[in-house]
C-alpha cells in the first residue's frame, strides 16, 4: 500500500466527514443565498450577489446556531456518560465503571505506558487538565459558537426590524428575545433526542462491523460492548 492510500485509510472517517461538511455548507450557502433573495425581493429590494450573502449575518447566524447545539451535544454525552449508564448500550460504559475511573485503569501517573501521552504521566495540574481535555475543548467551542450565534442573530434580527422600520434592539435585550431562544431550543432538544435515541435503540437493534453497536450476537444486556 503506497503512503497515500495508507494516509487516506488511517484518516478516512475525518476526511469523509470534513468533505461532507464542506459540500453541505456550500448547499446551505446555495440555497440560503437563493431563499434571501426571494424576500428581498418580495420586500421589493435589490438582490445581493452570492459573495454579498456569505458575509450576512443571516448566513452567519444559520450557520453558527447549528455549530453550537453540536458542539453542546458532544460536551454534554462526554461528561455526562462518565457517570451515566444504559444497561445494555454500546453508548454506555460498564455498569460497575461510573466515575471518573482509577488511575490503573485510566493508565495515568505511575500507571502510564511507554505509549501514552506525556501529560498522562507527569502528573499535577497538566495530568488533571488532560484527563479532561477533550470535554473541555468541546465546552469552550460550544460557548464560543453559541456566543456568536447571540452576535450574528442580533445583527440579523436588527436588519430585518430595520427593513420594516421598527427600531432595533441591544444585544443583552436579544438574549432575552424570543427570537434567540427559538433559534437555540429548536437545535437543542433535536440533539438532546438523537442522543437518547441512539442510546435506547443501540439496547436492542444492531449494525454489523460498526464500534457504535454491539456485536450482532451480544445479548441485549451486553453494556459497553462494542463491534
Amino acid at each position: 500500500m503506497t503512503r497515500d492510500r495508507s494516509f487516506l485509510r488511517d484518516n478516512g472517517l475525518t476526511l469523509a466527514f470534513g468533505a461532507g461538511f464542506l459540500l453541505t455548507l456550500a448547499g446551505q450557502a446555495i440555497a440560503g443565498h437563493a431563499e434571501f433573495n426571494n424576500r428581498l425581493i418580495a420586500e421589493e429590494l435589490h438582490p445581493l450577489s452570492f459573495g454579498g450573502y456569505l458575509l450576512t449575518s443571516d448566513f452567519a447566524v444559520d450557520v453558527t446556531e447549528n455549530w453550537q447545539s453540536e458542539y453542546l451535544q458532544f460536551f454534554l454525552y462526554i461528561f455526562g456518560t462518565v457517570w451515566l449508564l444504559q444497561r445494555g448500550s454500546p453508548e454506555s460504559k460498564e455498569l460497575h465503571k461510573a466515575g471518573p475511573e482509577s488511575d490503573e485503569e485510566q493508565k495515568v501517573g505511575e500507571h502510564a505506558r511507554p505509549e501514552s501521552p506525556r501529560w498522562a504521566g507527569v502528573g499535577g495540574a497538566r495530568q488533571a487538565w488532560y484527563s479532561r481535555s477533550l470535554g473541555t475543548l468541546m465546552c469552550v467551542l460550544f460557548l464560543l459558537s453559541w456566543f456568536a450565534q447571540s452576535v450574528t442573530g442580533v445583527a440579523a434580527y436588527n436588519e430585518e426590524h430595520l427593513r420594516e422600520l421598527q427600531a432595533p434592539i441591544g444585544w443583552f435585550d436579544y438574549l432575552g428575545a424570543a427570537d434567540f431562544w427559538s433559534r437555540t431550543l429548536q437545535n437543542w432538544q433535536s440533539e438532546l433526542l438523537a442522543v437518547g435515541s441512539m442510546a435506547i435503540f443501540s439496547v436492542y437493534l444492531r449494525q454489523r462491523g460498526s464500534p457504535e453497536s454491539k456485536p450482532v450476537g451480544s445479548a441485549h444486556g451486553a453494556t459497553g460492548v462494542e463491534g
